[in-house]
């Protein structure tokens, strides 16, 4: 398993980082066996959020066995300090851990949600709080949608942040003003040295209207190996990304794992020919 350092965090990880929305819905029989595969595979970055079902609930078995091993990150989408740091402490104590690695304010894809963050008395001040009582390592920012890229570059602008998991892939990297965006961004973490983390990499679109989901995940997900392979080559192939979350089902990590063990093998060209011919490819934030 590759591994690349967390801009000033400082930790050499897993580019795979162990995406915890595919524990949601799952019995714990079933999270304990893609828990032990990615730990057997060299994974050593697990993102999870109060959000996500019971993954938190999932991984707190794990945690009194394994916490030395990896990197924790989990996330509050609450926007408040008050709320926020009661979820945090929820998380804490669901995790069966005393310290979180990677604390992040989660979903803010837009100005106004990181307006209400980072407002007097909204959720980045109950992460700073937490920072000084040692619960909390490191504090990141999330964000769906196309205007994620550019709102965690303001993000950046009034709070230095350790970490940004942003969109990136193939599909929303052809569309203009979100390239723009996204390159921006990507020189700022440079810059600042944060910790660039992505997700929706091997995202399709959305699901087809009518079609059975076939997937946990709220997008259609690339399921053929090819295609994986080279969602995982575009991703790595930019330096600066410290690495890509797993999609929100079980199922799919080996398949990401197997592509990653292979990066290299593929050339660029034969990347972007297999991804440009992919019929309905559409931005997961559409439809």
């Amino acid at each position: 398993m590759m591994d690349r350092r967390l801009g000033r965090i400082g930790q050499m990880r897993s580019v795979v980082m162990f995406g915890a929305a595919s524990l949601g819905q799952v019995t714990q029989a079933a999270a304990d066996e893609s828990i032990a595969f990615a730990l057997e595979h060299g994974i050593t970055h697990f993102d999870t959020a109060a959000s996500y079902g019971d993954a938190e609930l999932r991984m707190g078995p794990w945690m009194p066995k394994v916490r030395e091993r990896i990197f924790l990150a989990t996330k509050t989408g609450q926007r408040t300090r008050k709320e926020a740091k009661e979820q945090l402490l929820r998380s804490l104590e669901l995790l069966q851990t005393d310290t979180i690695d990677l604390m992040q304010l989660h979903a803010v894809g837009d100005l106004a949600e990181l307006d209400q963050c980072t407002a007097k008395g909204g959720a980045l001040e109950a992460l700073l709080e937490a920072k000084e009582e040692g619960l909390v390592k490191a504090i990141g920012i999330t964000g769906h949608g196309h205007q994620a890229p550019a709102t965690h570059l303001e993000a950046l602008r009034r709070y230095p942040f350790d970490a940004v998991l942003t969109p990136f892939n193939y599909q929303l990297y052809a569309m203009p003003d979100y390239r723009h965006d996204f390159d921006a961004l990507a020189a700022e973490t440079t810059r600042q040295d944060v910790a660039l983390r992505v997700i929706k990499a091997i995202a399709k679109g959305p699901w087809p209207s009518g079609e059975e989901r076939r997937y946990a995940t709220w997008y259609e997900p690339f399921d053929e190996q090819a295609a994986i392979d080279a969602c995982v080559h575009f991703v790595l192939r930019r330096p600066e990304i410290a690495g890509f979350a797993s999609a929100g089902d079980t199922r799919l990590l080996p398949k990401i794992v197997d592509a990653v063990n292979r990066f290299g093998a593929m050339s660029d060209e034969t990347a972007e020919a297999i991804l440009s011919r992919v019929p309905a490819y559409a931005s997961p934030f559409q439809g």
